[in-house]
Parts: C-alpha cells; sequence; structure tokens
C-alpha cells in the first residue's frame, strides 16, 4: 500500500496569515517614531528607573515572605481539628481574597484616619508605650501590609492544597511512631506536599512582582512611579512604559527560568510507575513481620 499522508491546507493558510501579520507587527513598531526608541535606550538604565527596579525588587521579596509565611500558618490553622482556629483562618482567608487589593492598599495607608495612635498595653487598660500611626505605618509599611497580607490568603489555599495532596495514611503512619503534629507536618507532610506547592507559588512570585505596580495608588516610588514621573515632565508616555515593560519582561523571564529549576529539583523523585515506598507502607511490613507464624 502506497500511504499518502493527509493534507492540512487550513494550517499553512493560518501559518501564512500569522507570518503577515508578524511582519506588519515588526514593521511598525520599527519605522513608527511614535515608539521614541531613542527615549527608550536613554532612560532604561538611567539612576531613577533602577532606583525604582531597586524597590520593586525588595517589595517582592519581602511580600512574598510575608505570604508564604502567613500562608503557612493559615493553612495549618485552617486545616486545624479546633474549629475556632480553622474558622479564623476561613474568615481571614474570606476578607483577604474577596476584597480588591487596590482597597486594602488604601486601607493601610490611611490608618491613621481610624486610629491616629497604636499602642500597647494592658487590654482595656493602661497603655506601656504609644506611637504615631503615620510614623509608624508609612508608606513602605503600607506597602508590606497591603501586599504580604493579601499574598497570604492566597498563599493559604495553595498550601493547603499541597497538604491535602499527601496521602492520609502518612499522617497516620507518622503518629504511629509517636510523632507530634507539628513534627508530623515538618518532616512527613510538608517535604512531600513541596511538589505540588512550588509552582503555584512561583506562579504567585511573578504575580507579586507585577502587582506590586499597584502601589502606584499611594505613591510610593517603584518601576512605575519612576516612569510616570519622568514622563509627567518631558511628556513621552509611551517610550517610558515601554521602559517599565521591558525590565517587567526581564524579571519575570528570569523569574520563570529560576522557578523551572526549582520545580525540577523538587520532582525529581516523582514516579510514574507503582508508587515507591513509603512510611505507612514500612509500618504495615514491620506489624506483618512481628505476628508470630
Amino acid at each position: 500500500m502506497n500511504a499518502v499522508p493527509v493534507r492540512h491546507p487550513g494550517r499553512w493558510v493560518a501559518v501564512a496569515v500569522l507570518a503577515v501579520l508578524a511582519a506588519m507587527l515588526v514593521h511598525t513598531i520599527v519605522t513608527n517614531d511614535g515608539f521614541g526608541w531613542p527615549v527608550v535606550g536613554d532612560y532604561l538604565f538611567s539612576p531613577p528607573v533602577l532606583n525604582g527596579l531597586k524597590n520593586t525588587l525588595i517589595l517582592t521579596v519581602l511580600s512574598m515572605a510575608i505570604g508564604i509565611v502567613g500562608g503557612v500558618l493559615l493553612a495549618v490553622m485552617r486545616l486545624s481539628p479546633n474549629w475556632i482556629l480553622s474558622s479564623v483562618a476561613a474568615l481571614y482567608i474570606w476578607v483577604f481574597r474577596g476584597t480588591p487589593l487596590i482597597a486594602q492598599l488604601l486601607f493601610w495607608n490611611f490608618l491613621s484616619a481610624l486610629y491616629p495612635r497604636l499602642s500597647l498595653g494592658v487590654p482595656f487598660g493602661p497603655e506601656f508605650v504609644s506611637f504615631d500611626t503615620n510614623q509608624l505605618i508609612n508608606q513602605f509599611a503600607a506597602c508590606l501590609l497591603g501586599l504580604g497580607l493579601n499574598e497570604a490568603a492566597y498563599m493559604a489555599e495553595i498550601v493547603r492544597g499541597g497538604i491535602a495532596s499527601v496521602e492520609h495514611g502518612q499522617t497516620e503512619a507518622a503518629g504511629a511512631l509517636g510523632m507530634s503534629r507539628a513534627q508530623t507536618l515538618r518532616r512527613i507532610v510538608l517535604p512531600q506536599a513541596m511538589r505540588v506547592i512550588i509552582p503555584p507559588t512561583g506562579n504567585e512570585t511573578i504575580s507579586m512582582l507585577k502587582t506590586s505596580s499597584l502601589v502606584v495608588v499611594i505613591g510610593y516610588f517603584e518601576l512605575l512611579t519612576s516612569v510616570q514621573r519622568i514622563y509627567s515632565v518631558n511628556f513621552q508616555t509611551i517610550p517610558l512604559l515601554i521602559v517599565a515593560a521591558l525590565w517587567y519582561l526581564a524579571l519575570t523571564s528570569i523569574l520563570s527560568v529560576g522557578q523551572g529549576f526549582i520545580e525540577r529539583r523538587y520532582g525529581r523523585g516523582l514516579q510514574t510507575g507503582p508508587p515507591g515506598p513509603s512510611l505507612l507502607g514500612f509500618l504495615r511490613r514491620r506489624s506483618s513481620e512481628e505476628v508470630p507464624a
């Protein structure tokens, strides 16, 4: 038999259309003076832009640290048999996931309107120390509170899903060995859940890098704020926005590569065949060996 390959003319038509559109896009990018590529080159590594970039990176790292730590605590509380802890965690997640991040940033920035002073002392009693709210929660602190606490609500669900992916028998086996809940979580559950937790955490980190631009609403000096201040003076709006976009693209590309390495690191033990030995299986074999013939 002479096999005749199936022809797909539609695919070639689609390729031709895409090639024409790509050529038109490249042509307009190169020939349109409105993009202002010389201006982009002048400001890409300018000190104000680099300073804003530095602040963006600091916000991203610290906010994700707050979000990860808070997310783990909230996930443990959410899975706790104590209904009070579980309800508090569920309420926190509901509030911070259900309200816009911009509203949360504005709330923390104007917290002094509710509480002009914050104090420590005996509840309903004397105060030991008192602080001016505007000095204690400045723009940087408001950014960290808004971004970090909001991220903790999303990380809580990611961590909870990772913990739920671990076979419940692993927890029972750890309890049979005399491990406490904290030891079981640290030594048994979380190491196995990391394979499920890491990919969405990487996505959240990349998203946080871009979401940090929302702090422009409270005037904190980060990457987008820096380019806004520049084009408000020289009116080169599009070229300066391209500068910010190029930096965001470069940083997200680096983070994506790093995410890939970390995913491969935690996925090394993943098997596609029959499951390997586990703590539960070890206890079952041990109990069967101790049974007298």
